[in-house]
């Protein structure tokens, strides 16, 4: 069976991912991404996980405080800022659900400018063959402009350096999202 948009999104980082790795949670939400990436990179690994609503940082606290998960640190701040939290690392792997944080305050969304920038900062720190996951949905207000500004910055992306994938179902209905998967190449 075709595997829906989170489930690849959960397998192509779990193939890049290794104990003990640092990953990122770049749009925490309710805490799915974070209790995923905590439980890839085991108990040496670390997990930082952002977001800009309170509300986001304490669903996922409490989703891994009820996972006796103790290897994350939640900033409440923007991903676009993850370069001021992390200097000197190396990333296994990183991943955004963007859009809007679900049952909640549809006005805030996540925008193209700041996600760019924060996809720049972790495609800097990421390691060979770690991968970025991009899960894009669209079908808010503000959607198409940030579904178009990372499409252009993705399809962009030195193919010497990175391999960029998109994968969509295009037979849904309603603007169903899709992901974009950067690989970061071996340098040879």
């Amino acid at each position: 069976m075709l595997l829906n948009v989170l489930t690849c999104a959960h397998s192509l980082l779990k193939e890049s991912l290794q104990e003990g790795d640092i990953a990122i949670d770049a749009t925490c939400g309710n805490g799915h991404d974070t209790l995923f990436l905590s439980q890839a990179v085991g108990n040496s690994g670390k997990v930082y996980g952002f977001d800009i609503q309170a509300q986001a940082i304490q669903k996922t606290n409490e989703k891994l405080q009820e996972n006796d998960c103790h290897n994350v640190s939640l900033i409440q701040d923007s991903h676009e800022k993850i370069s001021t939290y992390m200097k000197e690392v190396i990333l296994g792997g990183a991943i955004f659900n963007l859009g809007y944080l679900p049952q909640s305050d549809k006005s805030i969304i996540t925008k193209a400018p700041s996600t760019i920038t924060a996809i720049q900062a972790i495609l800097e720190k990421l390691k060979p063959n770690g991968r970025l996951i991009l899960v894009i949905y669209y079908g808010h207000p503000g959607g198409e402009e940030e579904k178009e500004a990372i499409l252009a910055y993705t399809s962009q992306l030195d193919q010497k350096e990175y391999q960029v994938l998109r994968y969509q179902f295009i037979n849904q209905q309603n603007q169903a999202p899709f992901l974009i998967a950067i690989e970061k190449k071996k340098r040879s």
